[in-house]
């Protein structure tokens, strides 16, 4: 969904989805009331000033003519001076009522965009991760930004612009009738030609529009991945290739952005022009009823005011009902989004799993750490499985390591414990319960995952371990930390634990992410530990020293850890070979090194 001046995007349901929206705005139904009322009284204030002046310039005129003329008193200041204080409270009153409302618009637009906002953003932490295998980030934040963003500047604008702008278009015609029905007419008239013209030009601007939309993408996103790749573009000599890419599409969108504004700068003049005609057609026609004095020279120039103002909220209206097209394609994306199909809930009666002070009951259960897995089938999609039949026991504080080839389905198996994915056949059991009866976040509080992927935020160090467990003080930070080896590194950097990691956490290296995530871990102290390609990412002699602070870690815990180094695994107490979804072995390092079959030719490949 672009933004107002970008790509025009029609919503499917235009009618549901205005619904949806007007019902956000429920809650606030008298503060836009109030709004309303408001708009409609300052543009009322705001029409009644011309014609007022004009009673002004009567009188002036009168005053004048009767001098020239000897029929008078003269003129009649202290009756002007009064017209020009009435006209003052007017446009002052005009003023604060536009001020009022444009205030409370502000604040229930900005509460409503705020409510929304939350909701995408509790909604988030709701969807399966099945979801986000499907839709890409960027949409998702598109959403939460782009979209918002459109409905909050149209409640702010739009819908106040509407009611203004109609009002403005209904008085002024009012008002004009009251002055000369003929004159009316003839202002009427220059408003289809004027449409005419702008259709024909709106017609020939729309492709340059649309054009250059595509390409202003085209060279953003070459601005973006050139930025982003720069030292694989000088690696491979590729910024001339790159600079001719950008030349040409930038041509291109110079030569439509040149035409699509010049065709739409037209509009304005044009509309002047016809305007200027009809303005010269009424001050010929208003000179001649003058002439005849079946009207007053006030009130030509107060019809005068009213016709340089008539075309300017038919103008409003039609680029109001674009933009609220534009707006409710926005809210249906958001509202789409919203109506995602959520995680399934959690049974009332689900179990806990008990705190340290807990004596294990009837909803409540100790664990110990036994996992077993019972003829498990699963396909991210039912038409393609991916785990075939999947059967195996893990003791109490033992330690698992699953391998194989890619896509072999090691992280998936690790997915299903977790109950990110829910299997479609089978049962894995947790202390002889299937994890489906408990709650997911107690099940996923009581697991400590390292991902080969590591994630750190835009906080400082100390912030990013204690993320493991959030009521952590700050010496058992440090001893997670000097357990993870992380500590020697932290104390050479700037402002050591206190030294924020930046937004694309570029200012440590990968190796010391990779450790500040298995600090997080330790930090956490689990039952149960995932680790996924856990040391991947660090030189060997920090591979070695984080070895031996994982075997520490990992007395007395079960423990699957997903290994492509098999050197890493050779002490594991059990040893998963896994090929296509299967387990193709299972046994200790030296039982399958013995058989000579699936492993022991991955083992040897690594060292062949």
């Amino acid at each position: 969904m672009a933004a107002f001046g970008g790509k025009k995007e029609k919503p499917k349901d235009f009618k549901g989805t205005l619904k949806k929206l007007v019902a956000y705005l429920g809650k606030y139904k008298i503060g836009i009331v109030v709004v309303m009322i408001f708009a409609i009284c300052s543009t009322v204030f705001a029409i009644l000033g011309p014609k007022i002046l004009g009673n002004a310039t009567t009188k002036l005129f009168e005053g004048i003519m009767g001098e020239i003329t000897g029929s008078g008193a003269g003129v009649d200041f202290k009756g002007i001076g009064s017209i020009l204080l009435m006209l003052m409270g007017l446009y002052g009153v005009s003023a604060l009522f536009a001020f009022i409302q444009s205030w409370m618009i502000t604040g229930i637009a900005n509460k409503v965009t705020y409510k929304i906002r939350n909701e995408i953003q509790a909604k988030i932490h709701r969807l399966p991760l099945a979801y986000f295998d499907k839709v890409s980030t960027g949409d998702v934040l598109s959403r939460m930004t782009t979209d918002v963003d459109v409905i909050s500047q149209t409640l702010n604008q739009s819908v106040s612009q509407v009611i203004i702008s109609f009002t403005t278009l209904v008085g002024i015609l009012i008002m004009m009738l009251t002055i000369s029905w003929h004159m009316t007419l003839v202002a009427i008239l220059t408003l289809p030609v004027s449409f005419g013209f702008i259709a024909m030009i709106i017609k020939a601007s729309q492709k340059h529009f649309s054009k250059q939309q595509e390409y202003l993408g085209k060279v953003s996103g070459q601005v973006e991945e050139n930025y982003g790749a720069h030292v694989v573009v000088r690696a491979f000599n590729g910024e001339e290739r790159a600079l001719e890419e950008f030349k040409r599409d930038n041509d291109i969108l110079y030569v439509s952005a040149w035409k699509a504004n010049f065709l739409s700068g037209m509009m304005m003049p044009i509309m002047n022009f016809i305007g200027n005609i009809g303005y010269v057609a009424i001050c010929i026609l208003g000179g001649y009823f003058a002439a005849q004095g079946s009207i007053n020279v006030g009130d030509i120039q107060a019809f005068v005011q009213y016709t340089r103002q008539f075309t300017q909220p038919i103008a409003q209206v039609s680029q109001s009902a674009t933009i609220i097209q534009q707006t409710v394609a926005a809210a249906e994306r958001v509202f789409e989004f919203l109506e995602e199909k959520e995680e399934p809930q959690d049974e009332a009666n689900a179990l806990t799993l008990c705190d340290k002070d807990d004596i294990p009951g009837e909803n409540c259960v100790a664990l110990t750490g036994a996992v077993e897995f019972k003829n498990v089938h699963f396909g991210y999609s039912e038409d393609k499985p991916i785990i075939n039949d999947f059967s195996a026991m893990v003791k109490p504080g033992q330690k698992v390591a699953i391998v194989g080839p890619t896509g072999a389905g090691k992280t998936t198996i690790v997915k299903l414990l977790m109950r990110f994915y829910d299997i479609n056949q089978g049962q894995i059991l947790l202390d002889e319960h299937d994890i489906r009866s408990f709650k997911r976040s107690e099940l996923r509080a009581n697991f400590g995952m390292v991902l080969q992927d590591t994630w750190l935020t835009n906080a400082t160090i100390d912030d990013n371990i204690r993320y493991g467990r959030l009521d952590a003080d700050d010496e058992e930070v440090r001893n997670a930390a000097k357990a993870a080896q992380v500590d020697h590194f932290v104390c050479t950097l700037p402002k050591g634990y206190h030294m924020v990691i930046n937004e694309e956490s570029n200012n440590i290296s990968q190796g010391q992410k990779q450790l500040l995530t298995i600090a997080r871990a330790i930090l956490a102290d689990p039952k149960i530990l995932i680790l996924d390609e856990a040391t991947s990412s660090v030189d060997t002699r920090t591979e070695m020293l984080i070895q031996k602070a994982m075997d520490n870690l990992m007395q007395g815990r079960t423990s699957f850890i997903i290994a492509h180094r098999l050197s890493t695994i050779r002490n594991a107490d059990l040893i998963l070979v896994m090929n296509q979804g299967d387990i193709v072995e299972m046994g200790n390092h030296e039982e399958l090194m013995k058989k000579a079959g699936f492993y022991a030719n991955l083992y040897n490949a690594q060292f062949s």
